[in-house]
């Protein structure tokens, strides 16, 4: 067995991180996304952003694009 791996990754479980959008602490494993799926026993491969804010900012972001609830699509 590799205890080394076990050790660093009980002592992430009890990290939080600031989001920074909305400025909450929150638990770093279950409410940020893992970015760099490679090396996920360091607190860098997490986002800086929550779950709640990342889907509030696509929600927005798609929402710009669309015209009463369609797509616009190109006049040809």
């Amino acid at each position: 067995m590799d205890f080394d791996s076990q050790i660093k990754l009980e002592h992430l479980l009890f990290k939080e991180r600031r989001c920074r959008s909305c400025g909450e602490s929150k638990d770093l494993i279950s409410e940020y996304y893992l970015y760099r799926k490679s090396k996920p026993h360091l607190p860098s491969s997490y986002a800086y952003e929550c779950k709640d804010c990342a889907v509030k900012r696509m929600i927005m972001s798609r929402s710009s694009t669309t015209v009463f609830g369609h797509y616009e699509y190109p006049d040809w």
